[in-house]
């Protein structure tokens, strides 16, 4: 049987839909095949790639992607979860077929400021509410689709 295929999308692809897309690998590989993408693709967020790895999880050699390439390519997905504000949630594409779309509205940590440890604090609480969300949604979706 065909595993269902999760996307998250999110502006550049650089830190929330990273860090979903890793967790979501982590704890339920075996029950989706996932995926992430940006609106504009950009680089990986340094301080993103240091929270996980205090998970235990690397993501620096991630690559970003563009969400309207996989839109262009066809790739039925399962689910679609936006991982950004709402104003960009608006700009993200419907994929045809699409089984469910979602909405997790997470801030954007490359516009957190202050001082390199303050910034790293508030990666890691978005770090830890998108663990958190994950494992709803493995909760919420386990033997659904």
């Amino acid at each position: 049987m065909k595993k269902p295929r999760v996307l998250f999308v999110c502006v550049h692809n650089s830190a929330r839909s990273q860090i979903a897309e890793a967790y979501l690998k982590k704890y339920a590989c075996d029950d989706y095949e996932v995926l992430s993408a940006g609106l504009v693709p950009g680089e990986i967020n340094p301080l993103v790639i240091e929270v996980m790895k205090e998970e235990g999880i690397d993501i620096s050699g991630n690559k970003t992607q563009s969400v309207f390439e996989l839109f262009k390519e066809g790739i039925h997905m399962s689910i679609v979860i936006t991982v950004c504000e709402r104003e960009a949630e608006e700009r993200c594409p419907i994929f045809p077929g699409s089984g469910k779309q979602l909405h997790w509205h997470f801030d954007d940590p490359a516009q957190y400021t202050g001082t390199y440890k303050e910034k790293l604090a508030k990666t890691r609480i978005l770090r830890d509410a998108v663990k958190k969300k994950i494992f709803t949604f493995i909760d919420d979706f386990r033997d659904k689709l």
